[in-house]
């Protein structure tokens, strides 16, 4: 049985090693690769893959809400998080999302072909330091990072207007990005400021950065 696989991660190169890796390995075959997560949950929707191996840190909308909308519409893909972060937080929330596994990228590339055979077989699979972690603690996470969860409160649209805000986005290339219009991503913005109780995009992107929405080195300037 040949296992469809679509790849997620923002740096070519990172895309293209993987690509190289897995090209070799028998019964795995990558359909689509996408630089972004908004593009990772259209190929995911339209191809219908066995597997996402997706990346946490990408720009328009990030990994973790990727992987929300991608399970929430077509549960019967699985999703393997690669990523250099392992906080435990990371870990916590895209296990609540319903993520199938989760690899660090320092992981050897035999890893990741066996891991994407097991989630296709309905078996999680994780990093040995993770599995270390997670067996030693009875598989039940403890936050010690100073990484917190998104705020529940938000929509999947706001957080979505919250990443693309925290990036440096206009409101035009905002409604660009999401086709929506102008005037609606100034109401979701409102609204995004009025729950989380912010006041100007200085206090947002820090926010995005606090929760793991985008990485600091997106937004440089931050007042």
């Amino acid at each position: 049985m040949n296992i469809t696989v679509v790849l997620a991660d923002d740096h070519t190169i990172v895309r293209e090693g993987i690509r190289a890796l897995l090209n070799s390995e028998p019964g795995i075959s990558i359909v689509a690769e996408a630089e972004n997560g908004r593009e990772a949950v259209t190929l995911a929707l339209a191809l219908r893959p066995d597997v996402v191996v997706m990346d946490i840190a990408m720009p328009i909308l990030n990994g973790m809400e990727a992987t929300r909308q991608i399970l929430a519409a077509a549960p019967a893909t699985r999703v393997i998080i690669l990523s250099a972060h392992s906080d435990d937080a990371y870990l916590e929330h895209v296990m609540e999302l319903g993520a199938a596994g989760y690899l660090l990228k320092q992981s050897s590339s035999g890893l990741l072909a066996e891991a994407i055979r097991q989630v296709h077989q309905g078996k999680p699979c994780f990093s040995p330091s993770i599995s270390r972690r997670l067996s030693r603690r009875g598989k039940s996470l403890t936050v010690i990072g100073s990484l917190k969860a998104p705020d529940r409160q938000l929509t999947s649209r706001e957080l979505e207007v919250l990443q693309l805000i925290a990036e440096g986005k206009t409101n035009k290339e905002t409604a660009g990005l999401l086709h929506i219009s102008i005037k609606t991503v100034e109401k979701h913005r409102h609204q995004v400021m009025q729950k989380l109780d912010l006041s100007n995009t200085a206090s947002l992107t820090r926010y995005a950065i606090a929760h793991g929405i985008i990485e600091s080195s997106v937004q440089v300037t931050i007042l």
